[in-house]
């Protein structure tokens, strides 16, 4: 017998136990939990266009033309005209050459880097890319080497190490997603042309807030944050995007995606490419929020984006200003192991059009040392 309930005791002791939250409505800003509202800091909906009337309505109205499922693999039945017609937009907006939808943001790495690489081959990645993509290197059975986070001598190094490899990949987020800093985007690209290896970046936080990185061989993206839906898609050469058709297990063997969120995604990428105020918004609050808790001695970790990290180090501090923050009326939970390593722990802001400059004021008041002590 599986130990399970010993396992889970162990969780709790060391403050490790996760459990869900029963969201009952969002709004705007605000996040309905229980019989409390809180302003929501947790939410990857940087543009607000979740909820923005023209994508909610083209959603209903495909909803009924085509129903709530694609009902079948794309291979089968399941590759509708909605599809093709994002794929196309996606390409189009990531300046490649074609483009390929999944499910997930999740099984759209897996996809690419399990159909790119194998044995006798070697992933050069960043020490902070995402899970996805740590589980993909793992599950592909190429040898995975780690260079030190954003340090492009550091990921020349390890190239250099690799030469012998028959194939080289090499991994980075644009914008990493629990630090909220950039990638040395173009050294490490340039590093990747240099050495002759595949270039890979994954821009799933960076997309409609900053620019996309450019050149890249691969670029993998999500719609269910700054596009307000769900899914992920591949953008990379047609002859990538084939061989993924062909080979990537996670595409071949799902369900392709909704038609509502087809639809909710294709309408949410013309409304931030036709108005940059949203964007710019943003990017003013999220600098607003890191000058004003960098003036009060927190350590936001060198973030520049719309993720404000705010650093506590033990678990159990992390939980503490968490705890402190909900009982204000934020809602902010505490990032903790396996997340992000041990010693590492920290509160993760993310800033959106629907917050308001009043509302990181008053985030910023709830945190300033020694008030809660």
């Amino acid at each position: 017998m599986i130990p399970i309930k010993e396992e889970l005791a162990r969780l709790e002791e060391q403050s490790l136990k996760r459990e869900l939250q029963s969201v009952y409505q969002t709004e705007g800003s605000r996040i309905f939990i229980g019989d409390k509202s809180f302003i929501n800091f947790s939410s990857n909906n940087y543009l607000g266009l979740a909820r923005h009337p023209q994508v909610v309505e083209a959603a209903k109205e495909v909803l009924g033309h085509w129903g709530a499922g694609a009902t079948s693999s794309r291979l089968i039945s399941g590759t509708t005209i909605l599809h093709q017609d994002l794929e196309s937009a996606l390409a189009a907006y990531m300046e490649q050459e074609s483009a390929l939808l999944f499910p997930t943001g999740y099984q759209a790495n897996l996809g690419v880097i399990t159909s790119l690489v194998g044995a006798g081959d070697a992933i050069v990645m960043d020490r902070l890319c995402h899970a996805s993509l740590v589980d993909a290197a793992k599950l592909s059975g190429a040898r995975l080497f780690v260079y030190p986070h954003a340090d492009a001598a550091g990921a020349e190094n390890v190239l250099k190490r690799t030469a012998s490899y028959r194939r080289r990949l090499l991994v980075t987020e644009s914008l990493f997603s629990m630090d909220g800093d950039f990638a040395p985007a173009q050294e490490l690209l340039a590093l990747a042309k240099a050495h002759d290896a595949i270039s890979m970046i994954d821009e799933a936080h960076a997309i409609g807030v900053w620019d996309h990185a450019k050149g890249w061989d691969i670029s993998v993206g999500t719609l269910s944050k700054a596009l307000g839906s769900q899914g992920g898609f591949v953008a990379s050469s047609k002859d990538l995007i084939e061989l993924l058709i062909n080979k990537a297990r996670s595409f071949i063997y799902t369900t392709g995606l909704s038609p509502i969120c087809l639809a909710a995604a294709q309408t949410a990428l013309g409304l931030f490419q036709e108005d940059p105020k949203p964007r710019t918004k943003v990017r003013a609050l999220s600098k607003l929020l890191r000058e004003t808790l960098q003036a009060q001695g927190w350590n936001t970790l060198g973030s520049e984006s719309q993720i404000v990290p705010l650093f506590a180090g033990s678990v159990e501090e992390a939980l503490r200003l968490a705890a402190l923050l909900k009982e204000a009326g934020f809602f902010a939970p505490a990032i903790r192991p396996p997340t992000v390593h041990a010693g590492e722990c920290r509160l993760r802001f993310s800033v959106t059009a629907d917050h308001d400059e009043e509302q990181i004021k008053q985030l910023a008041a709830s945190l300033k040392p020694g008030v809660h002590a």
